[in-house]
């Protein structure tokens, strides 16, 4: 609870988060599926190879699966004053991120475009909506299992700096936004 960096406790993770964007989704009628399962805890080398297999079972046994997020925390360094955050009414919110991956590594990776036209589209209404939750999209040459659907992206929340209470404060306005886009 008191350290920025690392923690196994869900209570206190961008788990957590994760849960109070299902529960945020839940409200406009999607259908949910929150994995917590562990793929970077020992050690971040090989967490994306984990995480598609448990990315690939679940849309096996939910094939009309559109939307997948893959929620983060950004860490940037190990700066933990860095809290990108936005006023909205009267709460203050950590800013989130798009981050696309492209086939720039050499993975095929076919859908990259349509996730980023996506992501274009999501950020394009959150603008309106709420200036300034969103920061700039990330073009990173690797595809982060992004090329199992065509509206897959990350979404980092907030930074090493930000609340645990801003990250979830994020998340009714990041639902609001998802449902806009799906309308």
């Amino acid at each position: 609870m008191t350290d920025s960096y690392r923690t196994t406790d869900l209570n206190f993770t961008v788990a957590k988060v994760g849960d109070e964007l299902s529960s945020q989704l839940e409200k406009y009628g999607f259908n949910v599926i929150h994995s917590k399962t562990y793929h970077d805890y020992p050690s971040y080398n090989g967490s994306y190879g984990r995480s598609l297999k448990t990315l690939e079972s679940i849309l096996t046994k939910n094939k009309d699966t559109e939307i997948t997020i893959d929620l983060h925390r950004d860490a940037v360094g190990s700066n933990s004053n860095y809290a990108p955050s936005v006023q909205i009414g009267d709460e203050v919110c950590a800013q989130v991120m798009f981050v696309i991956g492209t086939d720039g590594s050499g993975l095929e990776h076919e859908n990259w475009r349509r996730n980023l036209q996506y992501a274009i589209k999501v950020q394009s209404i959150a603008d309106e909506l709420y200036p300034g939750l969103f920061r700039p999209i990330i073009l990173r040459n690797a595809r982060y299992n992004q090329h199992l659907t065509t509206a897959s992206t990350i979404i980092e929340v907030g930074a090493t700096g930000n609340t645990l209470e801003q990250c979830l404060a994020s998340m009714k306005y990041v639902a609001n936004v998802l449902n806009k886009a799906t309308e």
